[in-house]
């Protein structure tokens, strides 16, 4: 990871964060702190005080409506961090794929582009090794429309600066996946020895600032993103039982056939993030990511 600031190519970088959540705040974060004006847009008035507050530039906007897409501040960057959001009343296509499509046709197609996309794109279920080689069949709605989505990157910026980063489970302060559940002592539906790909949100940060950092001969590329150290679910939820001094975990088996595949059962490479992007991690295991969030 390199300690240079990230520069734009002449003038004061501009970014804009589309889907400024639980990744996108801290990708917010970093880049205000290196002295980068940013943007995000927001569906919800309730969330421009918030964003503000951040010093960050609101831009109240619904990108399944093209109108509101008029009027994006300037931007040498672009980040899509969007999650779908059921209450919304559209499709997940109407949202994740035609919205962006919306987007792509709005925004600076010179402006360098980062689309946080989904390990869930790789069908694999078997326990095997994924990276950026494997093929991809995803038996998910959500992650077919990710691939969609990349597909549709690749063509309509087939000159541009881009990079699509297949992220594994994020997890951080306030969001560790089923912590309720052995704190609580309720059973969680998977399978405890099919295993978790995660990845800390700062590192996950990290790497869109990377990213975006990289030289042109890293452009236009896929990255998976986790911290390389796949864990069975029996062994992640036994160390936050460990941690947090609550009971052994418990496990059932999921009631339904779309539980069962949401729980995916593969094991993520990730040398070419190392590599090229994230040589060291601040979080290099969910050893170390749980002991700095529940400790305490």
């Amino acid at each position: 990871m390199s300690n240079e600031p990230l520069s734009a190519a002449s003038g004061p970088g501009r970014a804009l964060i589309v889907g400024c959540g639980y990744l996108g705040r801290r990708v917010a974060s970093r880049l205000l702190a290196e002295g980068w004006q940013v943007a995000a847009t927001t569906r919800k008035q309730s969330r421009v005080k918030e964003l503000e507050r951040m010093g960050v530039e609101p831009v109240v906007a619904d990108w399944t409506d093209r109108r509101s897409l008029l009027a994006l501040p300037p931007h040498d960057r672009v980040l899509v961090a969007v999650a779908y959001d059921a209450a919304s009343g559209a499709s997940r296509y109407e949202t994740q794929f035609l919205g962006f499509r919306n987007l792509l046709l709005a925004t600076d197609p010179a402006a360098d582009l980062c689309y946080v996309s989904t390990t869930g794109v790789f069908h694999q279920s078997g326990g095997e090794w994924v990276d950026e080689r494997s093929p991809c069949r995803p038996r998910q709605a959500s992650a077919r429309v990710h691939l969609e989505a990349e597909q549709l990157l690749t063509v309509h910026r087939r000159r541009g600066p881009w990079c699509v980063l297949r992220l594994a489970g994020i997890y951080g302060p306030d969001r560790v996946p089923r912590v309720r559940n052995v704190l609580s002592g309720q059973p969680i539906e998977a399978d405890p020895q099919s295993f978790l790909n995660l990845i800390h949100v700062e590192d996950a940060a990290a790497a869109v600032i990377e990213c975006w950092r990289a030289g042109p001969h890293k452009r236009q590329r896929y990255y998976v993103v986790s911290d390389g150290v796949p864990v069975r679910r029996e062994a992640f939820y036994s160390e936050v039982s460990r941690i947090t001094g609550g009971p052994q975990p418990q496990f059932q088996a999921p009631n339904s056939p779309t539980a069962s595949r949401r729980g995916g059962d593969k094991r993520i490479w990730n040398a070419a993030v190392r590599r090229d992007l994230l040589p060291q991690l601040q979080f290099p295991s969910y050893r170390d990511g749980l002991r700095a969030i529940l400790s305490h």
